[in-house]
């Protein structure tokens, strides 16, 4: 008599996985949470530290989604969405890091070459909740990075290696889905240099991980562990982004940032 047990089901097999994921995720957004309540006090000793911390948190949370992307794609079709998509490009463009794009604002600021920044100034695009609470965090990144990496049109040493049509389609999709051009009209209509217009990435973040998160929830996929309770009644039920209708913020450096 054989004493090897029977091979699971392949969908149990599968939900596990997806409930390990789940609950990964749902804990690297606490961290970046706690990282962004240390980030003021941090800042004020050690700029470095502080900017570095909160930029490898956000970077752990697209891993973490990636992950998740990798283990339930058979029940969520990510492609077919702006937000799902954008952030598997910038989390597999942050990975291999064979370019300069998609720093962060501060670390661009505080990092480099801080005193070419004075009295220089910046468009900041987000995008609201439609229930009016707003969300709180931020990560900025420039906008024209995303034409930089997934534009075939720009001629971009740092465009990602894809099938033109296909990288034509996505990039449509991501354009159409988070208003990219009413922020560039925007940009452009209040003279903003290209590389000082720059897109929040965290409601993006918030967007994609609420319509994932609702989808697992239909199929029956448990939330585990502490923090993917937490999240999972606010992200399935009283989130709600609006990709549509993005934002605006003018942010003025009036004095030297090295200070």
């Amino acid at each position: 008599m054989s004493d090897s047990k029977p091979a699971r089901p392949r969908m149990y097999v599968t939900n596990r996985a997806i409930e390990a994921a789940i609950s990964t995720l749902a804990n690297t957004m606490r961290l970046y949470v706690e990282a962004n309540i240390r980030f003021a006090e941090l800042f004020k000793v050690d700029r470095e530290e502080a900017i570095n911390n909160l930029d490898r948190a956000f970077e752990a949370k697209l891993e973490a989604f990636h992950t998740l992307y990798d283990v339930s794609r058979e029940l969520f079709r990510y492609f077919d969405h702006g937000d799902t998509t954008l952030l598997i490009a910038v989390r597999n463009a942050i990975h291999h890091r064979d370019h300069p794009l998609f720093r962060s604002l501060y670390s661009r600021l505080f990092l480099d070459d801080a005193a070419c920044w004075v009295r220089a100034s910046f468009l900041l695009a987000s995008y609201p909740t439609r229930h009016g609470a707003p969300i709180r965090i931020s990560h900025y990144v420039k906008l024209e990075d995303v034409g930089a990496r997934l534009d075939p049109g720009v001629g971009s040493p740092h465009l990602e290696a894809m099938n033109s049509k296909r990288a034509k389609r996505r990039l449509a999709l991501i354009e159409s889905q988070l208003a990219l051009s009413k922020i560039r009209l925007q940009g452009s209509s209040q003279r903003f240099p290209e590389d000082q217009i720059y897109l929040d990435l965290m409601p993006v973040f918030t967007s994609a991980v609420s319509r994932v998160f609702k989808v697992m929830k239909s199929a029956g996929v448990a939330f585990k562990g502490f923090d993917a309770e937490t999240y999972m009644g606010p992200f399935t039920s009283e989130i709600d982004v609006d990709l549509d209708h993005p934002s605006f913020t003018v942010w003025r450096i009036d004095g030297d940032v090295r200070n």
